[in-house]
């Protein structure tokens, strides 16, 4: 199982998602105020996930080793 800290900041939420594994790599996606969120993990030179969750309409790629992190303080920000 892979993405477990957003995963446990989704569930610690009360957020509903999907999750799907493939080739070691998660995936999650979500809904939040009718807005549908994802969030792709890859593995290239380094890990990190190609997500929507800074502007639901546009993806980009957040990679490091912190990378869980950096997406859960972007969630965080939506309160």
């Amino acid at each position: 199982m892979r993405l477990q800290k957003i995963r446990k900041y989704l569930e610690e939420s009360k957020m509903e998602y999907i999750y799907t594994e493939v080739e070691d790599c998660g995936s999650l996606d979500f809904d939040y105020r009718g807005v549908p969120y994802h969030i792709w993990e890859f593995h290239d030179d380094e890990w990190g996930v190609e997500t929507n969750v800074r502007n639901g309409g546009q993806t980009e790629d957040i990679t490091g080793d912190d990378y869980e992190e950096q997406v859960i303080a972007i969630i965080k920000d939506w309160k």
